[in-house]
């Protein structure tokens, strides 16, 4: 199995980009960001590229993929509702018509969050602009498309959130996040099972859905 990965630097990223490479199933791994990952493996190939709504300059190397992981995203702390979309709406369809286009076979997985609002129309600015971001998606047409919905995330394997507060309050509550996924599977997750969760249902061929934490927990073989 071909694998792109985008997001592959953010907490989540680092988790699938780890278990991708660890898969025996998956023979290769291209990485889409705008900085490179600093990893080194034989599978793995990475692409810089700085313009996410545009992949014209790049289309030769996105085919022939059977999966695409998309782990980018952004907190919509201190943003407001145009910027955010642009970045968790925009981004993520343009990568999407592109790959679908080029590899309709493909199996596109979409790390949202939980409490998405998939009316569309709640009062949360956020949970409406992942709410369309999902629907869309999956009106494409692709073999399959999976929105995971994690709740909290416990990073394991030495894995670190980029952003210094968010790292920070991880430490803290590394203990209680350790006990609540063993505890309440149904709110919590971590970076590895979400990894082979995406990789699970890449390989099984489910039909297209949304998957919540404890489903997620549950796809794990």
């Amino acid at each position: 199995m071909k694998v792109i990965l985008f997001g592959a630097t953010g907490m989540v990223g680092q988790g699938v980009l780890r278990e991708c490479l660890l898969d025996q199933d998956v023979t290769n791994v291209l990485v889409v960001g705008r900085s490179v990952t600093g990893r080194q493996h034989l599978k793995l190939r990475e692409i810089v590229h700085t313009d996410f709504l545009d992949y014209a300059t790049i289309e030769h190397d996105l085919l022939g993929y059977d999966a695409c992981f998309f782990c980018l995203g952004i907190t919509s702390l201190g943003m407001n509702e145009e910027n955010y979309r642009r970045i968790t709406y925009d981004i993520t369809l343009a990568a999407a018509r592109t790959l679908v286009r080029l590899n309709p076979d493909m199996t596109f997985v979409y790390v949202t969050g939980a409490s998405t609002d998939s009316t569309e129309q709640g009062r949360v600015m956020w949970a409406r602009v992942k709410g369309k971001t999902e629907n869309d998606l999956l009106k494409l047409p692709f073999k399959a498309a999976y929105m995971f919905r994690p709740g909290a995330i416990q990073p394991l394997h030495g894995i670190k959130s980029k952003t210094a507060w968010v790292q920070a309050t991880y430490v803290i509550l590394a203990p209680l996040l350790a006990f609540l996924r063993r505890a309440a599977p149904k709110y919590v997750t971590s970076t590895e099972q979400i990894g082979r969760a995406m990789l699970s249902v890449a390989k099984r061929g489910y039909p297209s859905r949304i998957l919540e934490s404890e489903d997620i927990n549950r796809a794990v073989v």
